[in-house]
C-alpha cells in the first residue's frame, strides 16, 4: 500500500533526527545551555538554524499558493527574506557583543537591559509569547495535508490532523529536554532535507512543467503585474507588506534569540553570507514552480496544495518527499516557537527578579510542555476552521514587529527612553492589532498601507514624542555612554 511508503517515509525520518540528537546530546543544567546553547555554535550551524526557523512548513503551502493563484506577487517573500538576512549582518556585532558582555539570552532579556527596565523586559516578552502562538497553533494545522496526503486518500486533512499533532506531540519530548542545544543540532538535519531535497525537486516539477507545456509562455499576463493604482488592495501594498516582513524579521522571539547561539559575532556574520544564496535559491525555485503550475486545473481550484500537487504527478516516493519537506520545515520551526515561549516567559515575565539555573531551566520546561498541550487542544478546536485563526496570526504578525522601533531604535539612537519604548509598543500594537481586524489586507484610505505600518508610524511618534518630552537622567546618560562606547 501506498500509506505504508508515506509513512514509513516518515518514521525514518524521525528515527534519523532523534538519533542525531541523542548521539550530540550533552547533560547541562545551566540555564545557558539550555537557552542559548552556550553560544557555541559555528557559521554553518547557525545559517541552518535560521533556515529552519525563518522558512516554516506553510512557505510550501500559503506562500506557494500565492505564487500559483497570484504569480509575481509571491516573490515578495524573497525580498524581505534578503533584507531579514541584511540586517542580520549589521546587527551581529552590537547585539552579540552586549549580549556577551551582560550574559543576555533573550530578545527580552536585550531590550531589557538596553533599557534598564523591568518592565520594557515584561512588555516586550507579552507581544513576543502572545503574538507566536497563533502560528504555532497553525504548525500543528499545516501538518494534517502532509499526513493527509502521504495516506494516499485514507485520511483527510481534519483526520489527518490528529496523526501530525501525535507525531509532533512526541518529538516535543526532545525539545523540552534539550532545549537549544538539540533545536540547532536538529535544525541541521531538518534544513538539509526541507530546502535541499525541496530545492531539487522543485528543479525537477520545473523541468517537467515546461516540458508538458506549461511554461511562463502559458501564463496569464497579470501574474507578472504588481498591485497598483486601481487595484483592489492598492499601490503601497507590495511596500507595506515587505517593510513591514523584513522589519519584523528580528522582533520575533525565535529568531532573535539565534543570535546569541553563536559563538562570535564574526560567526553571525559569516551564517549571513552563506543564508543570503541559499535561501534566494530556494525560495527562487520553489515559487517559480509553483507559478507555473498555475496552468493545470487542479492547482487553479485549490492553490495552497500546489506543493502536493505537483508531487503526486511522480508517484509516491516524490509525494512521500515533499510531504518530508514540510514537515522537516515545520518541525524546525515548531520547536523554535515552543523554546522561545518556555525561556522568554520563564526568564522575562515569571523569573524577572531573579532565580536559580535550575529554577528557570525548569520554569521553560514547565511552560513548553502546558504550551504544547494548549496548542495541541487548539489545534483540535480549529481543525475545520482555520480562516478565523489564520486572521488572528496576521494580526499578531502585525502586532510583533511593533517591537521593531524599540529595538532598532534602541541601538542607534542612545536618547531613546525606557518610557518611550514602552509607550510606543503599547500605543502601537493597539493601533495595528486594531486596524488588522477592520482592515485583514489593506486600508483602501491610506493607498494599500496595512494596520502594521500604520502602527509602526504611531509607534515611532510616541517613542521619539516620549523620549524628548521625558529625557535621561545623569546616572542613566552615564549608564548609557558607557554601553555604547565603540566595541573593542
Amino acid at each position: 500500500m501506498s500509506i505504508l511508503i508515506g509513512y514509513g517515509m516518515v518514521f525514518a525520518f524521525f528515527v534519523l533526527v532523534v538519533y542525531v540528537m541523542e548521539r550530540t546530546h550533552v547533560h547541562s543544567d545551566s540555564f545557558v545551555d539550555y537557552a542559548i546553547a552556550g553560544r557555541s555554535f559555528g557559521s554553518w550551524y547557525q545559517t541552518m538554524a535560521f533556515l529552519n526557523t525563518w522558512l516554516p512548513g506553510t512557505i510550501f503551502i500559503a506562500f506557494a499558493g500565492l505564487s500559483a493563484a497570484s504569480g509575481v506577487i509571491g516573490y515578495y517573500v524573497a525580498g524581505y527574506s534578503l533584507l531579514a538576512v541584511l540586517f542580520m549582518y549589521y546587527l551581529a556585532d552590537r547585539v552579540f557583543e552586549w549580549g556577551k558582555r551582560h550574559d543576555l539570552k533573550t530578545q527580552s532579556d536585550f531590550v531589557g537591559m538596553r533599557y534598564n527596565s523591568d518592565r520594557v523586559r515584561v512588555v516586550a516578552a507579552i507581544i513576543g509569547v502572545l503574538s507566536i502562538l497563533p502560528w504555532l497553533i497553525l504548525g500543528f494545522q499545516s501538518l494534517g495535508l502532509v499526513f493527509s496526503y502521504l495516506s494516499f486518500g485514507l485520511f483527510s486533512p481534519e483526520q489527518a490532523v490528529f496523526i501530525g499533532i501525535a507525531v509532533l506531540a512526541l518529538r516535543q519530548y526532545w525539545t523540552i529536554k534539550m532545549g537549544m542545544r538539540g533545536i540547532v543540532i536538529s535544525d541541521m538535519v531538518q534544513g538539509i532535507i526541507a530546502y535541499g531535497v525541496g530545492g531539487i525537486l522543485s528543479i525537477g516539477f520545473i523541468i517537467y512543467l515546461i516540458n508538458s507545456g506549461s511554461g511562463f509562455d502559458q501564463l496569464s499576463q497579470d501574474f507578472a503585474m504588481l498591485p497598483s493604482f486601481g487595484s483592489t488592495t492598492g499601490p503601497l501594498y507590495y511596500f507595506a507588506i515587505v517593510v513591514t516582513g523584513a522589519l519584523g524579521a528580528w522582533c520575533w522571539p525565535d529568531i532573535f534569540v539565534r543570535l546569541f547561539t553563536a559563538r562570535s559575532a564574526q560567526t553571525v556574520k559569516n551564517s549571513a553570507f552563506k543564508a543570503a544564496p541559499l535561501m534566494f535559491l530556494f525560495l527562487a525555485l520553489m515559487l517559480t514552480a509553483a507559478m507555473l503550475a498555475s496552468s493545470l486545473p487542479e492547482v487553479a481550484e485549490a492553490p495552497d496544495q500546489v506543493w502536493f500537487l505537483l508531487a503526486s504527478h511522480a508517484g509516491p516516493i516524490v509525494l512521500s518527499l515533499a510531504g518530508i519537506c514540510v514537515l522537516a520545515a515545520t518541525i524546525g520551526n515548531i520547536n523554535a516557537l515552543t523554546q522561545a515561549i518556555g525561556v522568554h516567559a520563564a526568564q522575562d515575565i515569571f523569573h524577572v527578579k531573579g532565580g536559580t539555573d535550575r529554577e528557570i531551566t525548569r520554569t521553560a520546561r514547565i511552560i513548553i510542555a502546558i504550551t504544547t498541550l494548549v496548542a495541541i487542544v487548539g489545534a483540535v478546536m480549529t481543525a475545520n476552521t482555520a480562516s478565523g485563526l489564520l486572521t488572528l496570526a496576521l494580526a499578531a504578525y502585525q502586532g510583533v514587529v511593533q517591537l521593531a522601533p524599540a529595538l532598532y531604535l534602541g541601538l542607534l539612537l542612545p536618547w531613546v527612553t525606557a518610557r518611550g519604548a514602552e509607550a510606543g509598543m503599547i500605543v502601537g500594537i493597539v493601533v495595528a492589532v486594531l486596524l488588522q481586524l477592520l482592515y485583514p489586507v489593506s486600508i483602501p484610505a491610506l493607498y494599500g498601507l496595512t494596520s502594521g505600518v500604520v502602527g509602526l508610524i504611531a509607534n515611532v511618534a510616541v517613542l521619539i514624542g516620549v523620549s524628548l518630552w521625558r529625557p535621561q537622567e545623569g546616572d542613566e546618560q552615564q549608564r548609557l555612554y558607557t554601553l555604547f562606547r565603540p566595541m573593542s
